[in-house]
């Protein structure tokens, strides 16, 4: 019992210490970027991705208000007796 106490602490000591890790402070790398004067919008300085984040996002929005608007005419109109 003593023996198998010992090893699971052993074990339990191994994997929190292994789980550490070493982080690389990339807030100066980041910081240069988004203050850097390129003309592009904060929101478009992370690259491709933020652009395609930003075109979906703005694709989702025009479609909602479409969407939003056409029932909005729909429900304004009133509907013809049969």
């Amino acid at each position: 019992v003593y023996l198998l106490f010992q090893a699971l602490h052993q074990i339990s000591q191994r994997t929190i210490s292994t789980a550490s890790r070493q982080y690389v402070n990339r807030v100066p790398e980041h910081q240069k970027l988004f203050q850097e004067d390129n003309g592009l919008p904060v929101h478009l300085k992370g690259g491709a991705k933020d652009a395609l984040l930003y075109r979906t996002t703005m694709g989702l929005a025009v479609c909602g208000t479409a969407y939003v608007l056409y029932y909005l005419l729909m429900s304004s109109v009133p509907k013809k007796p049969n």
